[in-house]
């Protein structure tokens, strides 16, 4: 993670998406990702269901690589029982962070910019935290592949599902 952490200091920063992106020219592999930059992240920020981070070719605007937040909750019950000894029984929703998407245009896959991608989002989470509560920061893999990369990363996976998190504390950990 401290590899990522100095590459994700050289790098560009990640800005709100907006009009003056392209995102017609995206395309990432994945048809759901794509359909979703192009057609609905606009809609789900006017809504305020979700926030998309790009990080964006300065001269063309073209998008290289975008994430999603929102925010997000967890049954207590589908942590693993050690964490949910730790929390409260008065909750029966756990608040999260929920990284909806990242996705990264196929001409620049291979490059660290999902690495440095997941940096800016986990980054962001942890900052959010300080002001809005969120125990952890929660991924659903869109498939092997994915659930691959969030391991790599540290993520847990939760039982009886899909979903993977990263603990705000472990956050802390690298961000302070």
């Amino acid at each position: 993670m401290k590899t990522i952490m100095r590459l994700y200091r050289l790098k560009k920063m990640t800005e709100l998406l907006d009009k003056k992106h392209n995102r017609e020219g995206f395309d990432c592999g994945k048809e759901l990702l794509n359909n979703y930059l192009k057609t609905q992240a606009g809609q789900d920020i006017k809504r305020k269901l979700s926030a998309c981070f790009v990080l964006s070719d300065g001269a063309t605007n073209d998008i290289q690589g975008y994430y999603t937040l929102s925010n997000n909750s967890i049954p207590l019950s589908s942590f693993p029982e050690s964490i949910q000894k730790k929390l409260p029984k008065s909750y029966t929703s756990i608040p999260t962070t929920l990284l909806g998407r990242l996705a990264i245009d196929s001409k620049y896959q291979g490059k660290g910019i999902g690495k440095i991608l997941l940096i800016d989002a986990l980054k962001r989470s942890y900052h959010i935290s300080q002001e809005i509560g969120s125990f952890a920061v929660v991924v659903d893999p869109i498939d092997e592949d994915a659930e691959k990369f969030y391991t790599k990363y540290d993520f847990i996976k939760l039982p009886d599902s899909k979903k993977m998190f990263i603990a705000i504390k472990t956050l802390q950990e690298l961000f302070t």
